[in-house]
């Protein structure tokens, strides 16, 4: 368990992990699933790893890259964080609306799209981007499927 407790402990010197993504990253280093197990205990014992303060470090880092709460819920639960604590950082952040109308106007400026390709286009970059559909309708200002 020693080899495996300093392994981790040199994997989080270089940056955060979740749980499930250092047990993968110590399993496939070769070491036994018991001394995972006790090293990702042991880990947690002492505060080294905790998986809400990824979450909320992850969803704030997906915050600064203009990214929506569909992507980062995504990217969280491909990691295999828990789905409440995923639910539980993306309410903490709050307003999704104001981010999506941000990043639109970073990308396009605040002149409101003239023409229905133009709303889609925008439209497509946001949902790409992670937001939804409400939150794209927000940032665009109407609704994208009228042709006004």
């Amino acid at each position: 368990m020693q080899a495996a407790l300093a392994a981790a402990v040199t994997l989080l010197a270089h940056r955060d992990y979740c749980s499930c993504e250092l047990t993968a990253r110590l399993t496939s280093r070769g070491f036994e699933p018991e001394a995972v197990r006790a090293t990702i205990e042991e880990l947690h014992t002492r505060r080294y790893l905790d998986d809400e303060r990824y979450a909320r470090q992850f969803v704030e880092r997906g915050v600064r890259r203009g990214h929506g709460p569909v992507r980062i819920r995504h990217e969280l639960g491909e990691l295999g964080l828990k789905s409440e604590l995923t639910e539980y950082a993306l309410a903490e952040h709050g307003e999704w609306s104001a981010l999506a109308r941000q990043v639109r106007a970073q990308r396009f400026g605040t002149k409101p799209p003239a023409t229905w390709a133009e709303k889609a286009r925008q439209a497509r970059f946001l949902q790409y981007r992670g937001f939804s559909n409400d939150d794209i309708r927000s940032a665009l200002g109407f609704d994208v499927t009228s042709d006004s």
